[in-house]
């Protein structure tokens, strides 16, 4: 059942562009920063406590539905809840139409708007030399995907919607960890703390998937580019838990491209192209997994 959900949930995600809106969850944003505000009162406690607890806390309302259902839950009844609570784990905001966003800023010109579309897809302060941004936004569209895609998918199919869910808390969670820290950088190091220990949890559950990602990268893309780098090693022992797994999402899936520079390409036209060929790169391994569920389903269906 969860994989037929899956698959539609899938389905709807990619038709119902018009919803992505009302999976961003902003109302949470409250809940979060209360979390962290008593967070940082307990000064002498491992900051991983209280990121867990309000992991637990977040999670609870869905499990307390699951739970209470109890046998009603089958059938139709469980698909329906499947695909609402699949739907809103994944994201928050589509990887595809963020890309739509940065390509029209390209054309357009506008320094201003091509900034902050760079920005929504990085995640992170955008560098200043159009080539060097071209690069980070190809990169960070591979990790991304596995973020607000892949991941979710990995773990409904392994453990069903409330594992979805917990990885979306975490996801939520570590956002707004890394923006808290990023505002309140004259704190007493609490909120960097807490930064630390949300992006620690939500690297355990991203691990497996990230791994998994980069190895579609290759069946989706240029393979002999993409294996060569998925052997190799980074280097970077200093680096944490989730900034391996990034690291190696964008290695992977910026060799997977294999993008070479065009002659006569204004640097314009290869920051769209670049772009463009990321987020068909996502798409295609997108459908390289349905096809693997679908199979999963009918193998299933016929036991």
């Amino acid at each position: 059942m969860n994989l037929i959900a899956l698959l539609i949930g899938l389905a709807v995600e990619r038709l119902a562009t018009h919803l992505f809106h009302w999976r961003r969850l902003r109302w949470l944003d409250r809940i979060i920063d209360a979390g962290f505000s008593q967070a940082t009162r307990l000064g002498n406690w491992p900051a991983l406590i209280p990121v867990v607890t309000l992991v637990v806390l977040l999670v609870l309302p869905v499990f307390a539905i699951i739970f209470s259902l109890g046998e009603t839950l089958q059938g139709f009844t469980y698909l329906i809840l499947a695909i609402f609570v699949l739907m809103f784990s994944i994201g928050p905001k589509d990887i595809g139409e963020e890309v739509g966003e940065y390509c029209k800023a390209l054309e357009s010109e506008d320094e201003e708007q091509i900034q902050s579309a760079a920005k929504a897809i990085i995640e992170a302060e955008v560098p200043a030399d159009s080539r060097e941004r071209i690069n980070r936004v190809e990169a960070a569209v591979c990790v991304q995907a596995n973020n607000r895609l892949f991941a979710v998918i990995f773990w409904f199919v392994v453990l069903g919607p409330l594992a979805a869910w917990a990885y979306r808390v975490t996801d939520l969670i570590r956002r707004r960890a890394v923006f808290s820290a990023a505002r309140d950088e004259e704190s007493d190091g609490s909120t960097a703390r807490i930064r630390d220990a949300a992006e620690l949890v939500h690297g355990l559950l991203a691990w497996i998937p990230a791994r998994l990602t980069a190895l579609g990268y290759t069946t989706a893309g240029h393979a002999e580019h993409a294996i060569a780098e998925l052997r190799a090693s980074n280097g970077e022992r200093s680096a944490s838990i989730s900034e391996h797994s990034e690291n190696l999402l964008a290695r992977v899936g910026v060799a997977a491209l294999a993008l070479q520079d065009l002659p006569d390409e204004t640097i314009t036209e290869r920051g769209i192209r670049g772009a463009t060929a990321a987020n068909k790169l996502v798409f295609r391994e997108l459908l390289i997994w349905a096809v693997i569920i679908a199979a999963m389903t009918l193998y299933g269906a016929t036991r």
